[in-house]
């Protein structure tokens, strides 16, 4: 996994480029972005599948705070949820109990 940020000078918005390599999206058909910033909507920010197998996706976000967020793998044998293994932090959701993977811009 791994989350590349590029801060912009003439605005306070981060490019941030999240990616899930080939080994963690073995048999992948689809792989979701999910978190704060689409309201946990687990359709709404697709990845693209790289020729090498990679999932990316690049998202323009404003600076100035934390999002947590999970990556949505699609198998043919069902779906799975998985932590960024290069996040800021982690932090256990109040709600579910669960560790999600966190960006802190």
């Amino acid at each position: 996994m791994g989350l590349q940020k590029r801060f912009l000078k003439s605005k306070p918005i981060s490019k941030v480029t999240f990616r899930v390599p080939r080994e963690a999206a073995t048999d992948a058909t689809a792989v979701n972005l999910v978190g704060e910033f689409n309201d946990w909507d687990k359709s709404a920010q697709p990845m693209t599948r790289l020729k090498n197998g990679e999932f990316k996706v690049t998202l323009d976000l404003p600076v100035g705070r934390e999002y947590s967020f999970r990556y949505l793998i699609s198998r043919p044998e069902g779906s799975v949820w998985e932590n960024d293994w290069a996040a800021d932090k982690y932090a256990t959701c109040a709600f579910t109990g669960v560790e999600n993977s966190v960006l802190v811009l």
